[in-house]
């Protein structure tokens, strides 16, 4: 049940949470890249989790989350859904919104 547990405290401390395989910088499969690659493309900070480093979330999300493949984009605590949907949602200009609206709900703590 812990790994549960840590899965739901992640989404809670991140608005925009990016589970993926490999790091927005090294994505280690094309999937991932994409996706960490449109959400960088909206010029908003994201968090990221390298299921490929964590294998129980890797086991676990997919049952949580009713979602069987990786990546998996959450905002506020809510599943967005995969690569596809992620894809089409910029494309259709709908991602970058979103993506405004939450980063000017939950501003950055300044360093």
């Amino acid at each position: 049940m812990e790994t549960i547990e840590k899965i739901k405290q992640q989404i809670a401390e991140h608005p925009i949470l990016l589970y993926m395989k490999g790091s927005p910088k090294l994505p280690s499969c094309g999937f991932s890249s994409q996706a960490s690659q449109v959400l960088m493309a909206c010029g908003q900070p994201f968090a990221y989790v390298d299921i490929l480093q964590n294998p129980d979330i890797r086991a676990e999300l997919p049952k949580y989350a009713d979602w069987p493949t990786f990546p998996q984009l959450w905002i506020e605590g809510e599943l967005v859904g995969g690569c596809d949907i992620i894809m089409e949602m910029y494309q259709q200009g709908e991602l970058q919104q979103i993506i405004s609206d939450v980063a000017a709900r939950h501003p950055a703590p300044s360093e």
